[in-house]
């Protein structure tokens, strides 16, 4: 296992201690033992680096650069990603508690790709030609938004830094990155390679801290044009009061409370696998879970059964084993706040049907947890739990679901199992979420769109949608006169 060093900040591609000398412990939760200690950023520092974004984004090397070269750079990020993805893996997998198998096969390789991805579409970012009336000839500039403020969490931390960052870079734009302060680990790590891949001074800069301190001072800062946020619903809207106070551009990419829906004439088998996926990848910690698993009458008890059987053989234990499952959740805090939930919905008239307590003596681990006799209006169906915890709801026909599904303030994804391809299509359009999971669930490609509907936020990630975030359109006229 490799040895974690203490880390510090990142500002104009120089490693540096906050101003404040303040440092902040960073906590295996498998173990609950303390990981190494980093440098607690805060507005002081985050001034510091916005200094130090603007000027590369107005007179650096990164703005007079061709797209073409900006891409090169990304790509050696994603070559020099690959390069070290064993030793990203264990780290992401000590720090956050995900197991390694999860981190080898989903975390890194999606990571990878996004950079890729990016890398390949910064010199095809162009505006276009308008025919208008009058003897003028019109055309559009597609420019960068400027300094970007990016506040990611703590779930898929090396994930979302890449989500955040290949469109952010490709467009021309620099950044301030803060990282949560449970999972920096990773992020401190891509900011080495990014150096070393060329990424000239001030163009991303890394920041470490809390929410009420670096994040709030991100969203205010007067000289940031644009906020990116991922992360709780409530913090969102925070993030949106804040940045109102100079009407600085947002995107949210907020929390969920999917439906998981099952038809009778679905696949079973099938469907079960995509209800483990759906809620257990991961730890169930994961803004786009199935974690309302919508049962039709007709089946509900069989598939419960099926699926109490397949959660019970879950291998929940050291991450760090290939051979796990399922790990630790993030922290104390997240650890006590799932268990709480559970009881909530005891209280509330549900049953547990398998899992519902700690599922080691030591680290933060829940067992998969199957409540049933769920009805929609329960807390556990209503709040977004972020656990390994699905709630069945039974379901009698098509206009039952569909009013069910919607009866929440979320609508980022949902899932749909059935063999009735027409049915299926019917419902895609019925259903408000901003992505749509048919026969298969958490699918991800770093050309497709991610985003979501409701208070799940606004704005999409991902594939070409996402330079609409990082770029201004400028309208240039000329008279031919």
């Amino acid at each position: 296992m490799q040895v974690v060093k203490p880390g510090k900040l990142l500002i104009n591609n120089e490693w540096c201690e906050a101003e404040s000398g303040k440092r902040f412990s960073v906590t295996n939760p498998a173990t609950e033992q303390k990981l190494t200690d980093v440098a607690e950023g805060d507005a002081a520092d985050v001034n510091r680096a916005v200094k130090a974004a603007r000027r590369a984004f107005e007179s650096g090397p990164w703005k007079t650069m061709s797209a073409r070269e900006r891409g090169r750079i990304i790509n050696r990020i994603a070559i020099l990603l690959d390069k070290h993805k064993e030793e990203f893996a264990e780290l992401e997998t000590l720090n956050n508690g995900k197991p390694i198998s999860e981190t080898r096969n989903a975390d890194l390789p999606l990571s990878i790709e996004t950079f890729e991805y990016y890398a390949g579409l910064a010199d095809k970012i162009h505006g276009d030609t308008i025919p208008v009336s009058g003897n003028f000839f019109n055309y559009t500039l597609r420019e960068p938004a400027g300094v970007v403020g990016q506040i990611i969490p703590w779930n898929f931390p090396l994930l979302m830094a890449a989500w955040k960052l290949g469109p952010a870079l490709a467009t021309g734009c620099t950044v301030v990155l803060k990282p949560a302060e449970q999972t920096p680990l990773t992020a401190l790590k891509l900011g080495e390679i990014a150096i070393e891949a060329g990424l000239p001074a001030g163009v991303l800069n890394i920041i470490p801290g809390y929410g009420p301190t670096a994040g709030a001072a991100i969203a205010t800062h007067p000289d940031v044009d644009k906020v990116a946020f991922t992360g709780s619903t409530e913090v969102g809207k925070i993030v949106m009061q804040l940045a109102g106070a100079n009407l600085k551009r947002v995107s949210l990419e907020l929390g969920g409370k999917a439906p998981n829906i099952v038809f009778a004439d679905s696949d079973i088998e099938a469907a079960v696998n995509g209800a483990m996926r759906g809620i257990f990848f991961n730890q169930g910690e994961v803004c786009c879970a199935g974690s309302r698993l919508f049962l039709e009458e007709k089946i509900h008890d069989e598939f419960l059964s099926k699926l109490k059987t397949r959660v019970e053989k879950m291998i929940v234990g050291n991450p760090l084993d290939p051979k796990t499952q399922m790990g630790a959740q993030v922290s104390e805090e997240q650890f006590k706040k799932i268990l709480g939930y559970i009881d909530q919905g005891k209280k509330e008239g549900a049953t547990v049907l398998t899992g519902g307590a700690p599922a080691q003596p030591k680290g933060y681990f829940v067992k998969p947890t199957i409540l049933e006799g769920v009805n929609n209006n329960m807390t556990v169906a209503r709040e977004e739990i972020f656990g390994p915890v699905v709630c069945a709801i039974a379901f009698k026909n098509h206009d039952d679901l569909c009013r069910q599904a919607n009866d929440t303030v979320y609508g980022l994804s949902a899932g749909i199992w059935t063999r009735d391809i027409g049915k299926a299509h019917r419902l895609a359009k019925e259903i408000k979420a901003g992505t749509i999971w048919i026969n298969c669930y958490n699918c991800f490609d770093a050309a497709s769109p991610f985003g979501g509907f409701k208070q799940s936020g606004f704005g999409r990630e991902l594939g070409k949608y996402a330079l609409e975030l990082y770029t201004q359109v400028k309208s240039v006229w000329v008279s031919l006169d």
